[in-house]
């Protein structure tokens, strides 16, 4: 009897949440086909039939902490302009369990990146596809007048994204000094510096 058909649209999607429950508990380091392979309780050799190296497991995981993140609860867009902006920031935080995993994977992943020219070009990508989503909400507070006339959306999206990441950084290395109320005080801060 010949064997059963396989959905590879499902086993590749058997495979992207085994490789997130590796990542959030093992990180990018641990991140092994043979994690993985443990994970799902497959034979290595049936995951190389998805992905041939680690590198290509590496990619795809990218790509699931990618979706993992577009996907992820988002606060509510209170209105145009700075509002926005403070909810956008606030999203990136590690501020609830979920973030905080999400973003010890993303931190995670940047040795990975900065080691691979293709991945390294992904995740500037990344940081290209943040300043965009951030932009038009600046432009919008300075069509409100949040914002003095000459300000440089471009340039106050690079900084929010690089302020964000800052404090990224320093909640997951150090969450006792940076609980919720202070990561949301400084955000508060942050934005309101932006109207000059």
């Amino acid at each position: 009897m010949p064997p059963a058909p396989v959905d590879h649209e499902s086993r590749r999607e058997d495979v992207s949440q085994a490789v997130w429950r590796v990542l959030a508990a093992k990180g990018f380091g641990g991140l092994t086909l043979r994690a993985v392979a443990t994970e799902m309780n497959v034979s290595t050799g049936l995951l190389m039939h998805y992905f041939p190296t680690k590198r290509a497991l590496v990619a795809h995981a990218l790509d699931v902490l990618e979706r993992s993140s577009a996907e992820r609860p988002r606060r509510p867009r209170p209105q145009d302009g700075l509002a926005t902006v403070r909810a956008m920031l606030l999203d990136l935080l590690p501020i609830g369990e979920d973030n905080a995993a999400r973003n010890r994977v993303w931190v995670g992943s940047w040795d990975q990146a900065l080691a691979d020219e293709g991945l390294r070009a992904g995740q500037g990508e990344r940081y290209a596809r943040m300043r965009a989503a951030l932009r038009p909400h600046l432009e919008a507070a300075r069509d409100l007048g949040e914002l003095p006339a000459d300000a440089d959306p471009d340039r106050l999206a690079a900084t929010a994204v690089a302020f964000a990441h800052g404090l990224v950084l320093q909640a997951l290395f150090d969450p006792q000094c940076f609980p919720e109320e202070t990561q949301t005080a400084m955000v508060d801060a942050f934005v309101g510096t932006l109207g000059g």
